[in-house]
């Protein structure tokens, strides 16, 4: 009998229309996590492998190696630096509101589908127990019709058929819900490493900038030193 009632149409046929709703939010669901799973996998990088490649472009002032080797990576984190790249020239303040401005950007594409996720486990007990409810309500509607005399037998079934709906929404939405609090977690994640990433660009770039700067500099101030430390020359 359990085995009949799991299959669409026992579930159809005893639990109502109202299942037809729990089925489509369960469709919606599903698309929604694939989706995620599928974009989650793709972000995936190593952001300190990633960091130390383009610090050793970097350093030796090699932004157009640089932007090949952030073009080529996968992943908003990949972007976000290649978005700093494409701007080395800028100020240290103007350059941070670039990736500052990159990353957000990107927020809205990593959070797609989690709050339809949360929708869909949130709404799916409800409709479940307005489904118990409604079967509720007929089983005793019918036990009226009837003069208020019903077997044990009739009433148990009546209670049963009522609270399919209510295991079908809760079956939807403990996944469901299970999937949000997970994508979620890597959302955060994802965020985080963006904005890690952004920092070290930033950082890398200016320290960089500054070092070609000054390098004139250091390179007087060091000749200076070896002819004050140089022997001099003594007159007869």
């Amino acid at each position: 009998m359990i085995l009949g009632l799991m299959e669409p149409s026992g579930l159809i046929e005893r639990g109502g229309p109202l299942v037809w709703i729990l089925l489509g939010l369960a469709f919606v669901g599903t698309v929604c996590v694939i989706d995620r799973l599928f974009y989650f996998h793709r972000a995936r990088i190593n952001v300190g492998d990633l960091l130390v490649g383009l610090a050793h472009h970097i350093r030796r002032r090699a932004f157009a190696e640089a932007l090949h080797e952030a073009a080529r990576a996968p992943g908003p984190v990949a972007r976000v630096t290649h978005a700093a790249l494409l701007r080395y020239y800028l100020p240290r303040q103007d350059l941070r509101d670039v990736v500052q401005e990159a990353g957000q950007l990107e927020v809205p594409q990593i959070e797609n589908n989690i709050r339809a996720i949360l929708g869909v486990a949130l709404l799916a007990p409800l409709v479940g127990m307005l489904g118990t409810m409604v079967g509720m309500v007929e089983t005793f509607q019918r036990v009226s019709e009837q003069g208020g005399f019903s077997g044990p037998g009739e009433l148990s079934g009546g209670v049963f058929t009522a609270l399919i709906t209510s295991v079908v929404g809760l079956t939807v939405a403990v996944p469901m819900y299970v999937f949000y609090l997970f994508f979620l977690g890597r959302a955060k994640r994802l965020v985080q490493r963006i904005e890690r990433a952004g920092i070290e660009m930033v950082n890398l770039i200016s320290d960089a900038r500054e070092e070609a700067e000054f390098a004139p500099f250091r390179s007087e101030v060091s000749a200076a030193k070896g002819v004050a430390t140089s022997p001099r020359e003594v007159t007869p």
